[in-house]
């Protein structure tokens, strides 16, 4: 298999365990590969040998065979090798800052939120995440190099982390700003249980009822993923179970986070971005928040009203971090890019998507917010609401998937506005978007590329009730035009 097929944005994904109709495709013969293309590419960036590379792994079943294939590799390359084990993705980048370890490159074998069966790597240089060039490079550069004698360590980095994490919030007061708050974590059985005992318990949380925080890579519980309804199902019920003031659920590597609020309220999607953005611009006002396309109507509105801007961007948690990266370089004043699926970058935490960060945040705040009498929820309060939403995924068939959605976007783009109700909105960088009015209530809709599979993303929401399935019938007959995309789903939907 050709290695650049495991490429996935400025990711490295593939399936590390034979599993249903799933056939194994980065197993240690691709993990010591990978590794020799790392080597070559630090070489390429001008890092001077012996390398010092930091790897850990989260709570997936493959992840110590691959972390070990990978060390083999290094350790023959004459490298200095702190196995930092069980570990997440944003603690691998910081392993490149804190000083005691000093790391060349970071190095994380995770697959995000994605089934047991698969695995990746994420990487990390001094300077930042690799991007889409570095992957491709990696992958394209193998061949082995010079041989030496190196080392390996193991490392605790979690600890190291959870401490700067610890030092930071204390800065908002108090050394145990949280004491007297009961709050819940759900790990979702990843690498994020470490939250509750070393982060809030220090800081004097009471943190009984948190639930999923042993790593077990079969995910029993359920998908940890912040952006999926039966997860945030499943730490809402925790949170009224408990009678908890807060609860916080991560994903596998804990890039990602979202909260629920004691009421039961649910903050992730657009919610969490409000309440970052409210943050954000209590800090630092007129700042501009860069979002995906996929954000409400509401939230512009939202962001605008406290002051702030919105640049809404082409989805993908590289494209969004790299735009804020860029309007800060043009002068405009960018502290924080942010995801519907909950990745967030804080320009004042290196622009890194740290799930751990967030809550951080939002802990810094609480007791400002308690002194007040006020609650988190308050600062989305302002926030409308759409009264109903839809996402319907087609799959595109065929190798030429790409340009068959990219076809379908344009012939929405052409034919849609020919019926009443719907214009499109011009502040949009992916897909189309359009705004949509009388007959079909008030809301909008847009569609897109998946970025990383073969399918073209529908998404609507209207502030009015039973205005979306009027819209189906006419959304269908332009779809139809196209026999590569399959049309079950939206068919069952309209047959509800």
């Amino acid at each position: 298999m050709e290695l650049t097929k495991l490429q996935n944005g400025s990711d490295i994904r593939g399936i590390a365990i034979n599993a249903e109709d799933k056939v194994k495709n980065l197993g240690t013969e691709e993990a010591q590969l990978i590794a020799k293309g790392i080597l070559n590419w630090l070489a390429d960036k001008g890092v001077k040998r012996p390398f010092k590379i930091g790897i850990g792994h989260d709570s997936r079943l493959t992840g110590p065979e691959l972390k070990g294939a990978m060390i083999t590799v290094f350790e023959a390359a004459g490298c200095e090798v702190l196995d930092f084990g069980l570990a997440t993705t944003p603690a691998l980048f910081m392993a490149t800052q804190f000083e005691e370890f000093a790391c060349d490159a970071g190095i994380m074998l995770t697959a995000s939120h994605l089934p047991f069966y698969f695995n990746g790597i994420k990487i990390f240089s001094q300077t930042g995440g690799a991007e889409k060039s570095d992957i491709a490079y990696i992958l394209t550069h193998t061949d082995a190099g010079e041989t030496a004698v190196g080392s390996v360590k193991k490392a605790d980095l979690l600890s190291r982390y959870a401490a700067d994490l610890v030092e930071k919030i204390q800065q908002s007061g108090s050394e145990q700003p949280l004491k007297g708050l009961k709050i819940v974590v759900d790990a979702g059985n990843g690498a994020g249980g470490y939250f509750a005992d070393k982060v809030l318990a220090v800081l004097g949380a009471d943190t009984n009822g948190s639930q999923f925080l042993e790593p077990d890579g079969h995910f029993p519980n359920h998908i940890p993923n912040p952006d999926n309804k039966e997860a945030m199902a499943s730490i809402k019920q925790a949170v009224l179970a408990n009678q908890a003031d807060l609860g916080v659920i991560f994903d596998t590597d804990v890039d990602r986070s979202a909260i629920v609020s004691k009421d039961g309220q649910m903050i992730n999607r657009n919610n969490l971005i409000a309440v970052l953005s409210a943050i954000v611009l209590q800090e630092h006002p007129g700042s501009t928040i860069v979002t995906n396309s996929p954000t409400s109507d509401h939230l512009k509105n939202f962001i605008e009203e406290k002051g702030g801007k919105q640049y809404r961007y082409i989805s993908g948690y590289r494209n969004v971090i790299n735009k804020a990266i860029e309007l800060n370089e043009n002068g405009i004043d960018c502290q924080l890019a942010i995801e519907t699926s909950s990745h967030a970058a804080f320009k004042e935490n290196y622009f890194l998507d740290d799930g751990a960060y967030v809550i951080a945040k939002v802990l810094m705040l609480l007791p400002k917010l308690q002194e007040e009498n006020r609650e988190l929820t308050d600062l989305m309060a302002e926030l409308e609401q759409p009264v109903e939403t839809l996402e319907i995924r087609y799959t595109i068939s065929g190798e030429d998937y790409k340009e068959a959605g990219q076809r379908m976007i344009e012939k929405f783009r052409a034919e849609l506005p020919k019926q009443a109700g719907f214009a499109e909105n011009s502040e949009n960088q992916e897909g189309v978007r359009f705004s949509v009015t009388e007959p079909f209530g008030k809301g909008w809709m847009l569609l897109r590329l998946s970025l990383h599979e073969p399918l073209l993303v529908m998404q609507v929401e209207n502030d009015q009730a039973d205005q979306i399935q009027k819209q189906l019938p006419i959304f269908r007959e332009i779809l139809a035009q196209d026999t590569q995309l399959d049309l079950t789903k939206l068919d069952q939907q309209l047959n509800k």
